[in-house]
C-alpha cells in the first residue's frame, strides 16, 4: 500500500485502512497468546496471561488512533480543486483535523502565505459554527505565536466561494504578504521555509 503523507489529499482514506490493519494485528497478538497459553496449560493462571493483558495496553492506544481517524473526514473535492487551481505555488495542505481542549475542526484545505493562514472547512455542522470558528482561529493563532510565528492571521472560511476569493487575492501578489517578515532558518529543519514550518506546526496539532 502506497503511503500518503500527512497533509496530502487522500490521507484520511489511507490512514483508515492502515490504522485498522495495525489495530487488528495489535489486538490479535495478545488475544492469540492468551488462548494459546490457555490451550497448552489448561488454565488462565499463567505468566503468558499477564503478558497478554499487558499487550492490550498498546493495542488500546492504536484503537484510539483508529477512532480518531474515523472521526475525521476526507477533503471536499471542490476545495482541493480550487486550491490546486488558484494556490498551487503556495504552501498548502489538506485533510487536517486540528484538535483543541474545547473541540476539533476538520479542514479541507489550508494555505499559508506570509502571515496569512487561509483555512477551508466545508463539512462542519451549522449549529454553533460561528463560535467554533472563532475558537479555532484563536487556537491556531495562539499555537503559531507560541512557536515564534508572530503576527499570524488565521481565517477560517466555511463557504467555498469566499475561500476561493481570498486565495485569488493572495495568489495575485504573494510577495505583498511576505514583505517585512524576518525569518531565521530553523536549525532542526534548515531546508524548510517559514511558511512550511508554520504548516508543520499546524500538522503537529492535527490528527
Amino acid at each position: 500500500m502506497k503511503k500518503v503523507r500527512k497533509g496530502a489529499a487522500g490521507y484520511v482514506r489511507s490512514q483508515r485502512v492502515r490504522r485498522a490493519l495495525v489495530m487488528l494485528i495489535m489486538f490479535a497478538i495478545p488475544i492469540g497468546l492468551y488462548y494459546t497459553a490457555l490451550a497448552i496449560t489448561g488454565t488462565q493462571k499463567n505468566v503468558l496471561t499477564i503478558v497478554a493483558v499487558v499487550g492490550l495496553i498498546p493495542a488500546a492506544r492504536f484503537a484510539v488512533s483508529f477512532i480518531m481517524i474515523m472521526l475525521s473526514r476526507e477533503a471536499d473535492a471542490e476545495a482541493v480543486a480550487e486550491t490546486e487551481k488558484t494556490a498551487s505555488a503556495l504552501v498548502r495542505a489538506y485533510e487536517l483535523t486540528v484538535t483543541a481542549y474545547e473541540g476539533r475542526m476538520t479542514f479541507d484545505s489550508i494555505v499559508i502565505c506570509g502571515n496569512e493562514v487561509v483555512c477551508c472547512a466545508l463539512g462542519e455542522k451549522k449549529e454553533g459554527l460561528q463560535e467554533k470558528t472563532a475558537l479555532m482561529q484563536k487556537h491556531i493563532n495562539r499555537i503559531l505565536n507560541s512557536n515564534g510565528y508572530f503576527g499570524s492571521n488565521v481565517r477560517i472560511f466555511t463557504d467555498l466561494k469566499h475561500f476561493g476569493e481570498r486565495l485569488k487575492q493572495i495568489s495575485a501578489d504573494p510577495e505583498k504578504y511576505r514583505s517585512g517578515i524576518n525569518f531565521k532558518p530553523d536549525e532542526k529543519y534548515p531546508d524548510l521555509s517559514r511558511e512550511e514550518l508554520m504548516m508543520h506546526t499546524i500538522m503537529a496539532i492535527s490528527v
